[in-house]
This record gives structure tokens, C-alpha cells and sequence, in this order.
């Protein structure tokens, strides 16, 4: 059945919208807990564990934004998605960078949403890249995707989102050759959009950063085709 055992927290302060969609969620067999603010989430996240969180912008005490970055250093391991009303580009791009798998935006189509959360979990099980052990070499670096850590030699280690573990993840499974544009956006968004291909150039620009310190390794781009994880010998 849909949904059945997965676990939600929704985090919404609109009583009428946090109400229907925990309703309707539940009917599709999720597991819902709704938190009405930002820092109820984050007491409810150090009691429970998730497989998904849903995540209002526009809330008081700490809006969706603020509690993404916390969400980002304790509970790196955690995907999410905005809801929200708000649909400049500016926007859209910022949730991205932090780590959303989705940004919806409001008034939301309930069976739109079951389709979109059913989607992004298959997508986001163990097996999704099963064609790579869950730790792997990149250079000089460490990557433990389980854990969602890239390690340095010297033990220091970084801790990656949902989204940039999972794009590491596809980059080394064909080190040295072309990943299109395409196929990554459609292996790990499910669409092959403008904000996707803004928001996948987002994630690029930050593992390049993050990889930085070992000259052997690059992220060629290709342009208009895609990105190459290149390391050198």
C-alpha cells in the first residue's frame, strides 16, 4: 500500500492546511506528525526519526529557511521539501541550495503531493545507487554515504546533505566519463526543468568547494551536455 510506514513530519503553521494534510496523508497510510512552528519540529526531531520532512517558508519563530540550516547540522541525514506560497526565483533557488529534494508550491494538489512524496522516497532509498559501494574513494577523500560524510585524510570530514551525498554518488559511479545533464536531473529530481538545471549547477559549485584541497580531483563542466567527476593520476 502507499506510503505505508513512512514516517512525516510536516512542519506548517496554517491550522486549516496542516489539518488537511495530515488527514489526507494519513489516509494514504503515512506516519504524519505535524509541528506548528519551526522549534517544535526541531524538539520533535531529537525525540524522533523521519524518512521525510515537509517544510512551510513562511511561519513565525523560525521560518522553513532558519530550520533547514538547522536541520542541515543535526539532521543532515533528514531529505525535505518546501511548501509554500512564495514563488519568486530567488526563492525557489535558496531551498534548493539547502538541501531540498522538492519545493512545492501552495495552493497544493493533495494527490499531487502523495505522487511527488511517493517519488522522492523510492528515489531516495539505499538501492538507488546500488552500483557503488556505500563508501568510496574520490581522490585523497573518503566518501561514507551512509553516514552522508566526505573524510580528508586527516580525519577532518564534512557533513553533505541528502542531495549532494546522492549527486556524489552518481558523479563517481561513471568517474572520468560524462554525466549528462538529463540523466542526472532526472535520476535525482525527476525532472529535467530550468530551477532543476539551476539548482544542479547550486549543488556542483558546492562539492567543487568542497573538493577543492585535492588538486587530482575536478568537476569539468561540459557545456551544454553535462559534468565530468575527473580525478587525475
Amino acid at each position: 500500500m502507499k506510503g505505508v510506514n513512512r514516517r512525516i513530519l510536516l512542519v506548517e503553521d496554517e491550522q486549516s492546511i496542516g489539518y488537511l494534510l495530515k488527514k489526507y496523508l494519513g489516509m494514504n497510510n503515512f506516519v504524519v506528525t505535524w509541528a506548528k512552528d519551526g522549534l517544535e519540529a526541531l524538539r520533535i526531531l531529537e525525540e524522533r526519526s523521519f524518512d521525510l520532512a515537509i517544510l512551510d517558508v513562511m511561519m513565525p519563530k523560525m521560518d522553513g529557511f532558519a530550520l533547514a540550516e538547522r536541520m542541515r547540522l543535526n539532521h543532515a541525514d533528514l531529505p525535505f521539501l518546501f511548501l509554500t506560497a512564495r514563488s519568486m526565483k530567488i526563492d525557489v533557488l535558496k531551498g534548493f541550495a539547502l538541501g531540498a529534494v522538492d519545493y512545492l508550491k501552495k495552493p497544493i494538489d493533495e494527490e499531487e503531493l502523495v505522487v511527488r512524496i511517493e517519488t522522492l522516497l523510492a528515489r531516495l532509498m539505499p538501492q538507488h545507487s546500488k552500483d557503488i559501494d556505500e563508501c568510496f574513494e574520490i581522490g585523497k577523500y573518503t566518501v561514507d554515504s551512509k553516514n552522508q560524510k566526505l573524510m580528508g585524510k586527516d580525519d577532518n570530514f564534512i557533513t553533505l546533505t541528502t542531495r549532494e551525498t546522492e549527486l556524489l554518488r552518481v558523479l563517481a559511479a561513471d568517474m572520468n566519463n560524462l554525466c549528462t545533464h538529463k540523466d542526472i536531473l532526472l535520476k535525482l529530481w525527476g525532472d529535467n526543468d530550468y530551477f532543476n538545471r539551476k539548482s544542479l549547477n547550486v549543488f556542483i559549485t558546492r562539492l567543487r568547494h568542497y573538493l577543492k584541497d585535492d588538486q587530482t580531483v575536478v568537476i569539468e563542466n561540459v557545456h551544454g551536455k553535462g559534468f565530468i567527476l575527473r580525478v587525475r593520476k
